[in-house]
């Protein structure tokens, strides 16, 4: 049976946002090898949009691409994705769209995958949240303040319990919750 966990970058007042800060060269080695190693991730139609951008050749044009861009798009292609969406009528490689019954269709994949399963996006971690499907939180705190943004708790205010912590780079703080 597998562990759903949602774990994003967050800053200090708790909101998420790719484009207002981003991992130190530490924490994206992290990010890579986390890629490699998880069984899946579930996606809402905006991240996966978002994501999909590692499965086009656009950061490989960039003179500036490195190895670390490279491993993690590679990994990313490799890994089994499912997508929660209404709105989309197809998804690309390595990717299976539910767009009927989410809540059957991610019991179905805990219960036949082992391993740790990523839900990307706050919310759909926040649906899932709410049907008890989040096993484990992993925020990726860093010393930003936003003042505003989209929540990484969004709608949803779980009981939780910290399981762990720890220091990854210069800059990133792994918090790790469970349902309490």
């Amino acid at each position: 049976m597998a562990k759903l966990v949602f774990g994003m970058n967050v800053s200090l007042d708790g909101y998420v946002d790719h484009d207002k800060f981003a991992p130190d060269p530490v924490l994206f080695k992290y990010f890579i090898e986390q890629t490699r190693n998880t069984a899946g991730s579930i996606y809402g139609r905006g991240l996966y949009e978002l994501m999909r951008y590692w499965d086009g050749d656009e950061w490989d044009q960039d003179e500036r691409a490195q190895d670390d861009l490279r491993a993690f798009a590679e990994a990313w292609r490799r890994m089994p994705k499912w997508v929660a969406s209404r709105s989309l009528k197809e998804v690309g490689p390595n990717a299976t769209l539910i767009s009927d019954d989410v809540e059957a269709a991610v019991r179905k994949i805990k219960a036949d995958v082992d391993g740790e399963i990523e839900v990307g996006g706050p919310k759909l971690a926040a649906s899932l949240a709410k049907l008890g499907l989040i096993d484990e939180y992993h925020l990726f705190l860093h010393p930003v303040v936003l003042g505003s943004g989209a929540p990484f708790f969004a709608g949803v205010q779980p009981s939780l319990r910290l399981v762990a912590s720890d220091r990854i780079g210069e800059h990133a703080l792994r918090l790790t919750y469970a349902p309490a």
